[in-house]
């Protein structure tokens, strides 16, 4: 069994991408995982990828802003628990801070934090009625902490990400609840395709951050690579850490 073993877990955003790579991560170890998403034809073949290969895996299709309570009710109707929670639903554009419509600027930030908060609360009142404990990890980004243009409404969500992992790390302490992050920088997804490029392919990219090293490893990381910090913030070995975010960029946001 393993490090996972007997473990029930909800992930957010997990048809493609990051979230398929920790649902992935998490069946290899022995949980049973909900997988959450809009993409229905992606998210019903990750969950059979899943069974095929001897795993516990269902899918529900779920909009955080909207679902948080129904896609929690699901993962417990369908294994019986729930014990780790996953928030990494978001989306990506650009949006120049100056002309874009509001409500185009608050989308994302609906999407990413307040997603993330309502999937929180959902889960966090079934942790707490468990009497378990339980572990929430919230992926974010090192947009949290840098500045890009046209980014103002997914910087500041991702902002938001972390001082919600702050701020519900210390409040759930004393039910058991750990909640940890994870602020990847360029990750090899289909959200690195904006307006139909993929950015990890421009020649400023490949200049940039590749070859003159603005990411020391000078690559992006691979999904996997994200899920395996994640895997470890919801495992057993993660037992006397909580409110922290864990940096995964491969050198990227120390360099200058």
């Amino acid at each position: 069994m393993g490090e996972l073993g007997g473990k029930v877990a909800l992930v957010t955003g997990a048809a493609r991408g990051i979230g398929r790579a920790v649902a992935e991560v998490f069946v290899r170890e022995g949980a049973a995982v909900m997988i959450a998403d809009l993409a229905d034809s992606d998210g019903a073949a990750t969950a059979a990828t899943l069974r095929d290969a001897g795993g516990q895996a269902a899918y529900t299709a779920a909009d955080v802003t909207q679902d948080a309570e129904a896609m929690v009710a699901a993962t417990v109707a369908t294994f019986g628990r729930l014990d780790i929670l996953v928030n990494n639903a978001g989306i990506f554009y650009n949006a120049d801070a100056l002309i874009a419509p509001f409500a185009d600027w608050l989308k994302a930030v609906d999407v990413i934090f307040y997603g993330a908060f309502h999937c929180s609360r959902a889960a966090g009142r079934v942790m707490v009625a468990q009497g378990q404990g339980g572990r929430i990890v919230n992926v974010s980004s090192v947009n949290a902490f840098l500045g890009m243009a046209q980014s103002s409404h997914y910087n500041t969500a991702k902002g938001a990400v972390d001082q919600l992992t702050r701020c519900l790390a210390v409040e759930w302490a004393p039910h058991g609840i750990l909640v940890n992050g994870v602020a990847p920088g360029f990750v090899d997804t289909p959200m690195s395709i904006v307006a139909g490029v993929n950015e990890l392919e421009t020649p400023d990219f490949q200049d940039i951050y590749v070859r003159r090293r603005r990411i020391p490893l000078a690559r992006a990381a691979q999904p996997a690579e994200i899920a395996e910090a994640v895997c470890f913030l919801a495992s057993p070995h993660c037992s006397y850490i909580t409110g922290h975010t864990i940096v995964v960029d491969g050198g990227l946001s120390v360099t200058f």
